[in-house]
């Protein structure tokens, strides 16, 4: 079983604490990668489970399954996830826009936004991400995970919008950044282990926020700077449930993919029961 890892600050308490010397001796691998290359590989069969977008399970729902209980969501800002611009939200009519090449739920996600949330018309390009190059080149870009905090410390001048904070002023839900899915196949070809991953990182993440994040904190600071103060208000900001007002949250998003031409069909969410 090939375990996928997001490289990204925001989902470290899911996989903080998982023992893997144990996983390695059951077989388990772990291949670290941003959203999109992780997506990518178990789009391919060659990661099993792991932290996906939420859009690449949208796509690939007839596929996959979700591990009960995790996501990486907000129910308002996210602090990660930005749109910076030369122009005002609602100015960007006719401008073009870089997009990361990390992403597929947040650049989904921005679409919605300005199509059904502002009526605006924009170019969008996908860019490898990079501050300064995108602004020097578009009139707007969307950073997500760490270069978005990076970028967000010498934002400057720039408008700055939080995609978090706009989902959920528009809607009232949750927006679910990412989930924890597999390949369906596991459940006959590696029922046991899929489930002691499952419930690893389900006790991950509870050990994490009994412990009010403060090692992830630490380990965050070493790895990327920034203050306790900026890194608690962060991980205490996000919420990594799965309850029916996530679920919720998550069938809008996919029913607006749907209407803007982003997804074909509308997904089933399908979780594991654990036996």
């Amino acid at each position: 079983m090939n375990i996928g890892e997001i490289s990204y600050t925001n989902i470290i308490p899911l996989y903080f604490y998982l023992d893997r010397e144990r996983l390695m001796d059951q077989g388990a691998t772990i291949t670290q990668a941003v959203p999109s290359r992780v997506n990518a590989l178990m789009e391919k069969q060659l990661v099993d489970i792991g932290g996906i977008s939420s859009f690449s399970y949208g796509k690939n729902a007839h596929n996959y399954s979700l591990v009960p209980d995790l996501s990486v969501s907000s129910f308002g800002k996210v602090n990660s996830i930005f749109l910076f611009s030369k122009f005002k939200i609602e100015e960007l009519d006719g401008k073009r826009i870089a997009l990361t090449s990390s992403s597929e739920t947040s650049v989904a996600l921005l679409k919605i936004i300005l199509d059904r949330f502002y009526g605006v018309e924009v170019a969008y390009k996908t860019e490898t991400p990079n501050f300064e190059a995108m602004l020097n080149t578009y009139d707007a870009c969307l950073l997500i995970g760490d270069d978005a905090i990076s970028a967000y410390r010498k934002r400057g001048s720039y408008n700055v919008y939080d995609l978090g904070e706009i989902w959920y002023q528009q809607t009232g839900l949750p927006m679910i950044f990412a989930v924890m899915a597999y390949r369906n196949e596991m459940e006959t070809e590696q029922g046991a282990l899929l489930s002691y991953v499952g419930r690893s990182m389900i006790e991950s993440k509870e050990r994490c926020q009994r412990e009010n994040f403060v090692p992830v904190i630490e380990r965050a600071i070493t790895e990327h700077g920034g203050t306790f103060q900026f890194w608690n208000s962060y991980f205490n900001g996000l919420n990594y449930q799965f309850s029916g007002e996530h679920e919720k949250g998550l069938n809008l998003y996919f029913q607006l993919a749907v209407e803007c031409g982003l997804l074909k069909t509308m997904p089933s969410i399908i979780k594991y029961s654990y036996k």
